[in-house]
């Protein structure tokens, strides 16, 4: 029942649907009159009715076209004026001039108004002279409009109140993550530097390669501590994130920030190479300084499809490719290996789509047709 009558609600909540209801409201009362003044014989009466029923079905568009409504309106109102159906302003016109208000802001608003007063005043001194009209027609027209810019602007504050409480939400929980990192991920990662290095003080020399790995392994985790240092950075710096802000075209959100990009792609492969996994890196095209975002998503790319190669396919090989071209830059990670399981589904081929996706290009993933896995990214760059 709660659910049903929540449908209802949010379907009469819809524009199209709240104003033919409110056109409905509206024509209703003047039905029965219409009808009973055609019965009648009263001619006047008929006309005056048509005229508040044509007005009443004006307000249609009014939320689209506000100031078309009400100029539609205020000439139907002008013609009542010369036929003498009608003296004053009646609710249609209320109606219409609200939604000038509602609907407008700033100039706009402001001429509207005053260009309907002075079409009323006129009207009205025009066919129903010496009355003063245009003394009520600045009320009617002013707080028919002021009223409306008054909803506006509450619905304004009361949107930017939601806004900044969101926004204050994803502040704390940006927050709580650095915390959260800080105190767990960064204190292990600290920890393994720590052990690692003191395996490596205690190895007897003859032991190079052991004392080599242990050396990578230690700078790898070193590497790995700097790079949580600047991503705490950000999630403490408070920057607030909107849609399509994550990675911005300037390079200011905050994934620009964490220092790493193409020029890095020989160290990663070198890390790649110390922990068993044979990779091979090849750059092709004239290297151009990229944009912040998309330096940082080739970075990102190649590493987390290395990552992948060594957790699914122990043994392969994998061979990293890129090329600058003119209006684009291109990255692909494949190897030859073969999956070793299913595994649990994690969020990195997720990521690299978001990353690429965020930068304008197109990410493919999946089974190279020579054996293995590729993943392959292009990316456009802006023209100076």
């Amino acid at each position: 029942m709660g659910r049903t009558v929540r449908r209802a609600v949010e379907f009469l909540r819809r524009p199209r649907v709240s104003d033919t209801a409110l056109v409905i409201a509206v024509s209703l009362p003047a039905i029965p009159g219409l009808v009973t003044m055609i019965v009648q014989g009263d001619g006047g009466g008929t006309l005056e009715a048509a005229h508040y029923l044509a007005g009443a079905a004006l307000l249609w568009p009014r939320r689209r076209r506000p100031i078309l409504t009400a100029t539609l309106v205020a000439g139907l109102d002008v013609t009542g004026f010369a036929l003498h159906l009608v003296t004053i302003a009646n609710l249609p016109t209320a109606i219409a001039l609200y939604s000038v208000g509602r609907h407008t802001s700033g100039r706009v608003t402001a001429a509207a108004g005053l260009a309907f007063y002075a079409v009323y005043a006129v009207a009205g001194e025009i066919f129903w002279p010496g009355r003063g009209n245009w003394v009520g027609y600045l009320f009617a027209v002013g707080s028919a409009v002021g009223v409306g810019q008054l909803v506006r602007l509450r619905a304004e504050l009361n949107e930017r109140g939601r806004h900044e409480a969101a926004d204050a939400a994803v502040r704390e929980e940006r927050r709580r993550i650095a915390r959260e990192l800080h105190d767990i991920v960064a204190h292990h990662i600290t920890v393994i530097t720590a052990l690692v290095g003191g395996a490596r003080a205690t190895l007897p020399p003859e032991q190079e390669v052991t004392r080599n790995a242990l050396k990578s392994a230690e700078q790898t985790a070193r590497e790995a501590m700097t790079e949580m240092r600047l991503l705490l950075d950000v999630l403490r710096a408070g920057d607030v994130l909107r849609d399509g802000d994550l990675i911005g075209a300037g390079g200011t959100g905050p994934d620009a920030a964490t220092g790493v990009g193409a020029e890095r792609l020989p160290a990663l492969v070198e890390e790649a190479r110390s922990a068993g996994l044979a990779t091979s890196l090849t750059v092709t095209g004239e290297p151009v300084p990229l944009p912040a975002p998309v330096d940082l998503a080739v970075y990102r790319i190649v590493q987390e499809a290395l990552t992948n190669t060594r957790k699914h396919a122990a043994g392969a090989r994998a061979g990293v490719r890129l090329a600058y071209e003119p209006e684009a830059v291109e990255v692909e990670v494949v190897d030859d290996g073969r999956a070793t399981g299913s595994g649990t589904p994690g969020f990195g081929l997720g990521g690299m789509a978001e990353r690429v996706a965020l930068c304008g290009g197109r990410l493919s993933t999946g089974p190279h047709t020579g054996g293995g896995f590729r993943v392959h990214a292009r990316i456009p760059l802006e023209k100076p």
